[in-house]
C-alpha cells in the first residue's frame, strides 16, 4: 500500500462551519422561511411552557394565571428575539425563559411575608410583583456590562481553550432536561427520539424540488406524528387509570391550557400591578443575571459557528448583552415570571437544519408575538407533552455541546497543561452544579444555608450553572497556568483576529448594524 501523506489524514481548522446551504445572510424562499419560522416558534413553546408551569403554582396562581403567563413569556420572548437579531449581536438566536432564575424566585415563593398570605390569587399577585421588581433592578447589571463595554474587555481573557468547556457545558449541563423527561413517558418519548434523528438524519437527502423536507422540517414532521399518537393514546382511554404524574406528562389534555385561554389577550406592562421592590430579593437574582449573561455568552458562540459566521467580536458581544439586559427589564415590567437568555435548544435547532438564517429566527418572532395574543391557537401547540419536547433536546443539547468541543481544533491538545485544562473544567462544571442540584433535592435547601438569604441565594445560582462554574475553572487555569508561554498552544494566534470588529473583514458582513446606524453606533 502507498504511504500516506500527512496532509491526507489531517483535517485543517476552519473558522466556519462546511455544509450550511444558508448562513447567517442568505435566505431560503419566503415559503420555506415561514415553515423553518415556525418551526422554530414549537422549539420555543417547549421552555415557554416548562417555566411557568413549574413555577405558577407555587406562586398561588391558577390555570388561568398560568396561561396568562406563558402567553406574556412568548409575547416578551418574540420582541426580544427581534430586538437581539436587529441590534444586538445579530445573530439567529431566539430568546427566551431562562431556568437559571428558579432558584433566586423559588427565594421569593418561601419568603415567609408572601407565603402568609391566605388567598391563592393574591399571594400569586403579590409574589409576581416582588419577582418584578428583583428583576427590574437586576436587569441593570447586564445592561451595565454590556453598553460600558466592560463584558468585551472581559471576554479578551478568553481563549479557544478556555471557551470549549464553557460552550460544550452550555449543552451537556442541561441533561437532566433530556432523558430523564422522556423516561416519564417512554412510550412517547422515545418514538420522538427514533423519529426525529431518522429523519434528519439518515432519511435526509430524500428531496422534493431540491428541498431535503425531512432534514430541513424533521421537528416538524415527528412532532405532528408523536402528538397525533399521543392524542390517540389520550382518547383511547390509555391512560384513564395510570397515576396522576404518568397522565401529567403523557396526556395531550392534562395541561389546562386550552380551555383557561382567552381567545385574544394582548400583554402589556405592569399588567399584575406595581412591582414591589427588595434588596435581598434583588441581590440574589443579580446572581442570576450574572449566570445568563455567561449561559448566553457560550450561546452566541455555538450560535456564530452554527450560522457559519465568526466568532462575534468583543464589541459585538457587548452589544448583545446590553440588549439582553434591556430583554431582562422587559421581563421584569410585563411579568413573565423568569428572565431571558438564548435558547439553546433552537441554537442546536440551526445545526439539524443546516439553515442559518437571520430571517428565519425572525420570522420566528413574529409567530411568537401572533399566537400570544391569539390564546386558544396558541394554547393549542402548548399542549404538546414534554416528553416530546425533552426527546428533541436529546439531539440539540448534545449538537451545541458537540459545537463547544469543535474549538478544540484550534488549541495543541498534545500538551497536557491544555489536556488538565479542559478535563477539570468540564467535569468540575457538571459535578459541582450536580452536587448542588442533589443536595436541594434531598435537604430542601441549597448547599449555601445561612441567615443571610441573599448570600445563599447568590452560592446556590452561582454554582448550579455548569457554563458558570466551567468559565470560573477554566478561565483561571488558563490565565495563570504557565500562560506566558502557550499562547499557540492556547489557540490565540487564531483567536485574536476576532478580538476586534475590523480584525476580519468578514465581521462587517455578518455584525454590522441596519438602518445604517453603524455612523452612529462605530464598532471598535
Amino acid at each position: 500500500m502507498a504511504d500516506i501523506k500527512p496532509e491526507e489524514i489531517t483535517h485543517p481548522p476552519m473558522d466556519q462551519l462546511q455544509g450550511f446551504e444558508y448562513c447567517i445572510d442568505s435566505n431560503p424562499s419566503w415559503g420555506e422561511a415561514v415553515v423553518l419560522g415556525f418551526q422554530h416558534y414549537i422549539l420555543a413553546l417547549g421552555t415557554a411552557v416548562m417555566i411557568p408551569s413549574f413555577l405558577v403554582p407555587l406562586m398561588g396562581g391558577s390555570d388561568g394565571d398560568k396561561v396568562r403567563v406563558v402567553q406574556t413569556l412568548l409575547f416578551v420572548g418574540g420582541i426580544n428575539t427581534l430586538l437581539q437579531t436587529l441590534f444586538g449581536t445579530r445573530l439567529p438566536t431566539v430568546i427566551g425563559g431562562s431556568y437559571a432564575f428558579i432558584v433566586p424566585i423559588i427565594s421569593i415563593i418561601q419568603d415567609s411575608s408572601l407565603r402568609n398570605i391566605p388567598d391563592g390569587h393574591e399571594r400569586f399577585l403579590q409574589t409576581m410583583r416582588a419577582t418584578q421588581g428583583a428583576l427590574i433592578v437586576a436587569s441593570s447589571i447586564q445592561i451595565i456590562l454590556g453598553y460600558s463595554q466592560l463584558w468585551g474587555i472581559c471576554s479578551r481573557f478568553f481563549s479557544p481553550l478556555g471557551m470549549v468547556p464553557v460552550v460544550a457545558a452550555v449543552g451537556f449541563g442541561l441533561f437532566n432536561r433530556g432523558f430523564p423527561v422522556v423516561g416519564k413517558c417512554v412510550e412517547i418519548g422515545i418514538p420522538m427520539l427514533i423519529l426525529f434523528v431518522a429523519f434528519s438524519q439518515y432519511l435526509k437527502h430524500i428531496h422534493t424540488r431540491r428541498v431535503p423536507l425531512l432534514e430541513r422540517f424533521a421537528l416538524l414532521a415527528a412532532t405532528a406524528i408523536i402528538w397525533l399518537y399521543a392524542h390517540l393514546l389520550t382518547v383511547g382511554g390509555a391512560y384513564k387509570h395510570r397515576p396522576l404524574l404518568t397522565q401529567m406528562h403523557c396526556r395531550t389534555d392534562r395541561a389546562n391550557l386550552i380551555s383557561s385561554a382567552p381567545w385574544i389577550k394582548i400583554p402589556y406592562p405592569l399588567q399584575w400591578g406595581a412591582p414591589t421592590f427588595d434588596a435581598g430579593h434583588s441581590f440574589g437574582m443579580m446572581a442570576a443575571v450574572l449566570v445568563s449573561l455567561i449561559e448566553s455568552t457560550g450561546a452566541y458562540k455555538a450560535a456564530a459557528r452554527l450560522a457559519s459566521a465568526t466568532p462575534p467580536p468583543a464589541h459585538v458581544l457587548s452589544r448583545g448583552i446590553g440588549w439582553q439586559g434591556i430583554g431582562i427589564l422587559l421581563d421584569g415590567l410585563f411579568g413573565t415570571c423568569t428572565g431571558s437568555t438564548v435558547s439553546v435548544e433552537n441554537v442546536g435547532l440551526l445545526g439539524t437544519t443546516r439553515v442559518g438564517s437571520r430571517r428565519v429566527v425572525q420570522i420566528s418572532a413574529g409567530f411568537m408575538i401572533f399566537f400570544s395574543m391569539l390564546g386558544k391557537f396558541g394554547a393549542l401547540f402548548a399542549s404538546i407533552p414534554f416528553p416530546i419536547f425533552a426527546a428533541v433536546y436529546c439531539v440539540l443539547f448534545g449538537l451545541v455541546a458537540a459545537v463547544g468541543l469543535s474549538f478544540l481544533q484550534f488549541t495543541n491538545m498534545n500538551s497536557m497543561r491544555n489536556l488538565f485544562i479542559t478535563g477539570v473544567s468540564l467535569f468540575l462544571g457538571l459535578s459541582i452544579p450536580e452536587y448542588f442540584f442533589s443536595y436541594t433535592q434531598s435537604a430542601q435547601h441549597g448547599p449555601a444555608h445561612t441567615d443571610a438569604g441573599w448570600f445563599n441565594d447568590f452560592i446556590n445560582t452561582i454554582f448550579s450553572s455548569p457554563p458558570t462554574v466551567a468559565l470560573i475553572v477554566a478561565v483561571f487555569l488558563d490565565n495563570t497556568l504557565e500562560f506566558k508561554d502557550t499562547a499557540r498552544d492556547r489557540g490565540m494566534p487564531w483567536w485574536a483576529r476576532f478580538r476586534t470588529f475590523k480584525g476580519d473583514s468578514r465581521n462587517e458582513e455578518f455584525y454590522t448594524l441596519p438602518f445604517n446606524l453603524n455612523r452612529f453606533f462605530p464598532p471598535s
